[in-house]
């Protein structure tokens, strides 16, 4: 029987957030494909590969396969139908083959697609269980995100006004991820909701992290693509 190909969730950014399991996985690894995307000015980019190489990851490993950021997921689509092929190839060449994912693998991630694609044509997989962002989010701002019998509503950046106020007329505690594609709803929630606490975070994990509360600036600023909000009473 061929060894699995396995999805290791690397968490949101700082290294030392890999479980021992996930490392073990990739230290023993033949081929580890990891996504990049490029930037405006036509740099490539992968934070997947920098958590690697922060984990002393041999580089000749690492295998960054370009993943455009786009809404328009069809070009998505084939970069991961690329690995596919390539990875099942490796899988039959006998070598260790782990794809990896920032946050946890089975939480919005598009890297789904291809594990979904490998159950489909019966390639033994496994996926190992990693920190997602909003998690490390509570912990780095010292938070309980949700207690007792709250209800916790985790959604991603389609959210109205409307809905928000929904939600939180019914009592939920609200993760935003994507954050940067609701930025109105949210500066409208805001303004409509001053009562509640608006809990603010930016790339989460590395050196660049932020946290701030300051509505003011909520309102003001624009959001990059890795933030995300926790919203409760």
């Amino acid at each position: 029987m061929s060894t699995p190909i396995i999805f290791v969730s690397l968490g949101p950014g700082d290294p030392e957030l890999i479980t021992l399991k996930g490392l073990k996985a990739l230290q023993q690894a033949d081929i580890i494909f990891c996504p990049a995307t490029t930037t405006s000015t036509g740099k490539q980019t992968s934070r997947s590969a920098n958590i690697l190489q922060e984990l002393n990851i041999e580089a000749s490993h690492i295998h960054p396969f370009l993943l455009p950021m786009n809404k328009d997921r069809s070009q998505a689509h084939q970069a991961y139908d690329s690995v596919y092929i390539t990875a099942v190839d490796s899988q039959r060449q006998g070598k260790r083959v782990v794809i990896v994912a920032e946050g946890d693998a089975g939480f919005y991630s598009s890297v789904h697609y291809i594990y979904d694609k490998f159950v489909a044509t019966n390639i033994s997989v496994e996926q190992i269980a990693g920190i997602p962002a909003f998690i490390a989010s509570g912990a780095m701002a010292g938070m309980h995100i949700v207690s007792q019998e709250e209800k916790l509503m985790v959604i991603p950046g389609n959210i109205t006004t409307i809905e928000l106020d929904n939600y939180l007329r019914e009592g939920f505690v609200i993760v935003i991820m994507k954050l940067s594609q609701c930025k109105e709803a949210v500066h409208q929630c805001i303004t409509l909701h001053p009562d509640y606490a608006y809990h603010y975070f930016e790339n989460v994990g590395t050196e660049k992290e932020y946290y701030t509360q300051n509505r003011k600036e909520l309102i003001e600023k624009g959001y990059p693509y890795f933030s995300l909000m926790i919203i409760r009473e």
